[in-house]
């Protein structure tokens, strides 16, 4: 299952980490993880071209987005990013997970 779990602080986010994998199908042919990965590259993209207000590190398991100025387009970009996550969460519930952690 992949996991996506979003930090809370003042009822605004500050770290977002994803990891996981979600086991619909084999490595390779698996669309909720292709489509996980492609929500986070075109987010983190979209930021990164814009302003450098997140920090992505990857060591291989866990992926983080920790967030350095959370301006308004930075959240807006991170809340839809969140939100289509959720959708994919409806749809394979037994795949992945967003939890949400803090106030």
């Amino acid at each position: 299952m992949i996991k996506v779990k979003v930090k809370y602080k003042n009822n605004k986010f500050f770290e977002i980490s994803i990891s996981g994998h979600s086991g619909y199908s084999e490595k390779g042919s698996d669309i909720v993880c292709a489509a996980v990965s492609s929500i986070i590259t075109t987010s983190v993209n979209g930021i990164l071209s814009i302003k450098e207000t997140i920090n992505v590190t990857d060591d291989g398991n866990i992926l983080k987005i920790k967030i350095l100025d959370l301006d308004n387009i930075t959240e807006k970009l991170l809340d839809n990013m969140i939100k289509l996550f959720k959708g994919i969460e409806t749809q394979y519930k037994n795949n992945l997970k967003v939890i949400k952690e803090g106030e």
